[in-house]
């Protein structure tokens, strides 16, 4: 097949098109209003349904009432929309209904700006609604891996029955790289919970209003045992330079991009630097980090932010090594020769306590 040359934005809605979703519902915000745009040109000669909504927290709980039919159903939006979001995607995860949710992130906190951020990292790990659910996080680096992520993230999300949300950021959105896109797909998993209205079968219903406290907490076991499931099974990450490094650079998405040109840059001077990259910021891949921390002891956390991931290097470090962090929050892009610089001067002080 041959590549196409677009955008991150416009590659999310052709991904999630040709991965079956059927349902996609959104409020205009920039820097992702072109994946919107895309949807509502393209998503309904593909059979499928496009709304623009009222606002951020209607799009939701369209999602919720779509995924209730058993449709492959979507949603996207920067983080001030993501923030109303919040509720309906708790209720996703109360229901055990398939979802996914794109977050094209931009400068905050508040409204902030339009430029690339990596701000809602917390927001999209540790759920920022209310109650104990998890959300499988995942993070492209790339416009091709947009493509791959979007069309895997419907399947997480239909094998778990639970919303996936995808970070990427207003740089990756925006963005123009060719892109081999995946065949469409042409065979869905069949549904049992799926409402279908009246039929002859027997009736079906979803809530997530339980009122009995011990059949609530039953509920929440449950939902825990999948979410150990995911943690088993879904962790994704890319290692580059990692075998004879020294020094270790951990970040995503756009970041990782500028942290491997650094990278690249203090191989050429002898300084041997690798880069662990998350896909899944949830789960983390907490077991990678803590088996290069056997030999390496001096890791620098890259982000786009005041150091939101950092916390989830030191949980899987746990005192075994060093965390350094530089970052760079409100929608500042960074450029290799920056981190290279903090590279260089790590490594110069690794050297004299080695």
């Amino acid at each position: 097949m041959s590549k196409i040359f677009i955008s991150g934005n416009h590659t999310f809605g052709e991904a999630a098109i040709r991965a079956g979703c059927k349902c996609y519902f959104g409020y205009p915000i920039t820097p992702q209003n072109e994946l919107g745009e895309y949807m509502a040109e393209h998503l309904p000669k593909a059979g499928g349904v496009f709304v623009q909504s009222e606002s951020e927290t209607a799009a939701i709980n369209m999602v919720i009432g779509a995924a209730s039919t058993g449709a492959r159903a979507m949603t996207s939006s920067s983080g001030p929309g993501i923030s109303l979001k919040q509720e309906g995607i708790s209720f996703l995860a109360g229901f055990e209904l398939p979802a996914v949710i794109i977050n094209v992130m931009r400068g905050g906190p508040g409204l902030g700006n339009i430029a690339p951020s990596q701000g809602d990292y917390y927001q999209a790990t540790r759920g920022g609604g209310h109650g104990d659910y998890r959300t499988p996080v995942l993070a492209p680096g790339s416009v091709q891996e947009v493509a791959d992520l979007t069309y895997l993230s419907f399947d997480i999300a239909d094998k778990y029955r639970n919303p996936v949300m995808i970070l990427g950021d207003g740089m990756l959105g925006q963005m123009k790289e060719p892109v081999e896109f995946p065949e469409p797909k042409k065979k869905f998993p069949e549904k049992s919970y799926a409402l279908k209205g009246r039929g002859n079968g027997p009736s079906r219903y979803l809530a997530s209003l339980i009122l009995d406290t011990m059949e609530m907490e039953r509920h929440n076991w449950k939902l825990a045992r999948k979410y150990q499931e995911i943690e088993e099974n879904e962790v994704r990450y890319e290692l580059d330079m990692i075998d004879d490094a020294e020094i270790v650079a951990i970040a995503y998405g756009t970041t990782a991009r500028i942290a491997k040109g650094a990278i690249k840059r203090v191989r050429k001077d002898g300084i041997p630097a690798g880069l662990i990259r998350p896909i899944t910021l949830w789960p983390f891949p907490r077991k990678i980090i803590q088996e290069v921390a056997y030999r390496v002891k001096d890791f620098i956390v890259f982000e786009m932010s005041t150091g939101q991931m950092v916390d989830d290097v030191l949980l899987a470090l746990q005192g075994s090594a060093r965390v350094h962090f530089h970052g760079r929050p409100g929608g500042v892009v960074p450029t290799p020769v920056e981190f290279a610089r903090i590279i260089y001067r790590q490594y110069q002080l690794h050297r004299k306590g080695a």
